[in-house]
């Protein structure tokens, strides 16, 4: 069946090599326009399966169309922003309000871009094609966007406590879908819990973003890897979009390693490479998580913790915005347990507080 997209941008000549190259890759690009309320029309006469969506448009921005869109007729929505500070920060904020994908566009080299069939769109609009949009408003309700207590305030004298190394590490893959699921887990988490070591597929820049905004909302620490960068209760380190992030030994500490490397499953930062880390350094004492996501990026990492010792899950298919990478991981046997969303936070608890050997039950929170 062949998917159905409509192009959103300000600039004439990003839609005219949008759609040819769109076009190109197979997709039926049965509209484009400069700004969402042209959009807004012209789309009524025939609604297309994925809306490509620019960030900063005239009359009304890509965030305020973004949340009319899901308020009004829930559609997946794929942004396509360039690469900017500014940019980085409002394609977090829409992907929190729903957006399904997000595809950068450089300053430089905009016209080889525009024309390169392999710059991730076409594979970016037919996974949002397929998204589990029902798990989508779901996740996106559960996120309010407000700074979130779990737990009450620790009492001064425990802050050295919670910069001792953990002998356990938690270990999350995400990619399409992530930037909502992961907050709905990381926000029932407090600082007790062992330090996470997180890949989520996104370029260079965003994941700067992206580990601030987690950073303002939750209790937990969120931060953007880097290298050396220690392995602590409470703490979140995301590895940085363009390197890849490896977990190593040092001494009684667990820490990150954030290197260059080629491109793993299509991807870096990849889930595999730092999953494979993990099964080696910390074996039995890790909880590994795969998430929403397109592809298999991770499968084979998870099964390689799992057959070290660690303790494993996979996101369940009906909570999922995008069943690939879990359903790869639970087809090569890779998970132990299939959990859904809202129960991951509660398994990781209970992983955590588990004596070596055991592995926890799915749970809510």
């Amino acid at each position: 069946m062949t998917v159905t997209a409509f192009v959103i941008d300000d600039s004439a000549v990003v839609r005219k090599h949008l759609t040819e190259m769109l076009a190109a890759s197979g997709i039926d690009v049965i509209g484009s326009a400069a700004d969402p309320l042209f959009a807004w029309t012209r789309m009524a006469a025939r609604w297309p399966d994925v809306i490509v969506l620019d960030v900063e448009m005239p009359r009304m921005d890509g965030i305020s169309f973004l949340r009319k869109v899901m308020a009004e007729r829930p559609t997946p929505v794929v942004m396509c922003s360039t690469l900017t500070e500014r940019g980085c920060e409002t394609t977090m904020q829409a992907m929190a309000a729903g957006a399904v994908g997000f595809v950068t566009k450089p300053k430089a080299g905009l016209k080889e871009f525009l024309t390169d069939r392999s710059n991730g769109l076409a594979e970016a609009v037919r996974a949002a094609a397929r998204a589990n949009l029902r798990a989508l408003a779901r996740t996106t309700a559960a996120s309010p966007g407000t700074r979130i207590s779990t737990a009450p305030a620790l009492p001064t004298t425990a802050a050295g406590a919670m910069a001792e190394t953990t002998d356990r590490v938690v270990a999350i893959g995400v990619s399409t879908g992530g930037v909502q699921s992961t907050e709905v887990v990381l926000r029932q988490l407090d600082r007790t819990c062992p330090g996470i070591v997180m890949v989520q597929h996104m370029p260079e820049r965003f994941t700067a973003s992206y580990a601030a905004r987690l950073n303002q909302l939750l209790e937990l620490e969120v931060l953007e890897a880097r290298d050396g960068d220690r392995v602590i209760n409470g703490r979140v380190l995301i590895a940085p979009g363009g390197k890849h992030m490896q977990l190593r030994r040092s001494g009684a500490q667990y820490v990150v390693e954030v290197k260059d490397g080629p491109l793993i499953n299509h991807h870096r930062p990849s889930v595999d490479v730092l999953f494979r880390s993990v099964a080696h350094c910390a074996g039995r004492n890790a909880i590994g998580v795969i998430m929403t996501g397109m592809g298999d990026d991770g499968a084979r990492g998870l099964r390689e913790m799992r057959e070290a010792g660690a303790i494993t899950a996979a996101q369940d298919e009906a909570s999922c915005v995008v069943f690939g990478m879990p359903a790869e991981a639970i087809r090569l046997g890779a998970a132990q347990d299939v959990v859904a969303l809202d129960g991951i936070a509660g398994w990781i608890r209970q992983g955590a507080a588990r004596p070596l050997g055991r592995r926890p039950t799915a749970a809510t929170p």
